[in-house]
This record gives structure tokens, sequence and C-alpha cells, in this order.
């Protein structure tokens, strides 16, 4: 099998459980709006699929929503089974993802390092020039 086409798959399922999220956790305590699906990867027979979940909160909010999409895994399989044509419908085992926490924390770092902008003006590439606004001629 190609890796290509397992490419194509991950990607698929991601975009199929990720539109699906909300119709299924819909009576559920959960807002839709703090789960992203990161990712997909599923086994080369593509029987199994596990299933990247980034949840907003803290982390016995995080365990909680997982544990809801766990509850929840049979009717996203039924979902990709009805909306994507696989010879087998994959089994999917969720799990957390914190590379989204990571980067908020790096550009949170980030942040706190910039420096603020002094407060002299800048000085023109006309005042370098000796105030003549004329392109200087250049020879080959």
């Amino acid at each position: 099998m190609s890796v290509n086409r397992i490419e194509r798959v991950n990607s698929l399922l991601k975009r199929v459980i990720g539109d699906s999220v909300f119709r299924v956790l819909m009576g559920d305590d959960v807002s839709a709006s703090e789960i992203t699906i990161t990712g997909v990867a599923c086994g080369k027979d593509l029987r199994n699929a596990t299933v990247r979940v980034s949840v907003f909160g803290d982390p016995a909010e995080q365990r909680r929503v997982l544990g809801i999409m766990v509850h929840h895994a049979h009717e996203f399989e039924r979902i990709i089974n009805a909306e994507v044509r696989l010879k087998f419908t994959p089994k999917l085992r969720f799990e957390l993802d914190h590379s989204l926490e990571k980067g908020d924390h790096v550009l949170a770092i980030l942040d706190s390092l910039a420096i603020p902008p002094s407060d002299s003006p800048a000085s023109t590439p006309s005042d370098m020039q000796g105030g003549d606004s004329s392109p200087a001629a250049v020879s080959p």
C-alpha cells in the first residue's frame, strides 16, 4: 500500500472526525469549540487509527473531554463508515496531543522577551545619504 494513500486516508479521516465532533458531542456537557483534531495516524492495514486531540483547558478538563470522546468512539466510526468508502472502518483510539499547548507556551516566552520599541525617531535613508534624496549612479 502506498504511503501517499495512507496520508490521504489520514487527512480524510481527520476532516471527517473534525466535522462530526459537534454532531456527536451535541448532547454532552462539552463545547466543541475547545476541541481540535490535530492528526490521525492509520495503521498500514487501515484497521486501526490513532486520533490526536487537543483540548483547551486544565488537565482534569482535558481528561474528562477525552473520556467523553472515547465513549463516543463508536459513533465516530459509524459516521466514518457512512461518509468514507473504505474496505474496513478503522477502530479509533483517542490520545491527547499537547503540541498546541507547547506552541502557546513558546509564543508566550517570545512575547515576554520582546524588546519594547525605543522612543527615539528612526533614521531615514535620506538622513544617511547626507540629505540628497536622488539615487546614486552605479556604473557597471
